[in-house]
């Protein structure tokens, strides 16, 4: 009998660090495909964990979650600069979407991706299949999760930045400029909205994506 409880721990955390780590390179990586070496020339394109990791997000957060029973863990790496206005310069509104909407798409990606692998380990015979299973499955839910998650329209979540330069890009100018009042006031709506039926609400389309991937 595989003791999957003992295989839980090691694959959260692997796919915790995939996901957060990644999410954040992709914002570099294709800032650096406009033009804006700022997170390269800071060696943030790294691959290396060691220069990603925030306290806060990528330690005590799922550490809590983990250990007071969460149904989701999630969690955040060290934003990666970007310098934003030589993005814009070189490719316009567009490329700042882009920017803003890579970390989430590299989520997506790696859920899906995650998904499709796991029929091929759906009936492990041993410790290695058992730990593969579990990461994939884990690799799906937090992905997903997180993708979510960084779409909801609060600064300085992603899906904000990306309305922000949206509205900018069609003239909503008094809307870009609503975003960005609000910035400091960010975190604070966020536990709000986390602590509230509306966190409740908002996660929804988590499941709904679950249930169509899985």
């Amino acid at each position: 009998m595989i003791d999957g409880q003992m295989l839980l721990a090691p694959a959260l955390i692997l796919a915790l660090a995939i996901a957060i780590i990644g999410h954040e390179i992709m914002h570099g990586w294709v800032a650096y495909r406009y033009g804006d070496a700022t997170a390269k020339s800071q060696g943030r394109l790294s691959i290396n964990p060691l220069v990603h990791i925030d306290p806060i997000g990528t330690i005590a957060v799922p550490a809590l979650l983990y250990f007071s029973g969460a149904p989701f863990l999630f969690g955040w790496a060290k934003p990666v600069p970007v310098d934003i206005r030589t993005v814009t310069r070189n490719g316009g509104y567009g490329a700042a979407i882009a920017v803003a909407l890579a970390g989430i798409t590299y989520n997506l990606i790696l859920a899906v991706l995650a998904a499709t692998l796991m029929p091929l380990v759906a009936h492990p015979e041993n410790l290695a299949t058992a730990f593969i299973y579990i990461f994939l499955y884990q690799l799906v839910v937090i992905n997903v999760i997180l993708a979510v998650f960084n779409l909801w329209p609060i600064p300085p979540l992603d899906g904000a930045m990306a309305l922000r330069y949206f509205a900018s890009r069609i003239g909503w100018h008094r809307l870009a400029e609503w975003i960005e009042r609000i910035y400091p006031y960010g975190m604070i709506l966020l536990v709000v909205v986390i602590a509230t039926p509306i966190g409740t609400f908002l996660f929804r389309p988590a499941g709904w994506l679950l249930n169509l991937i899985l």
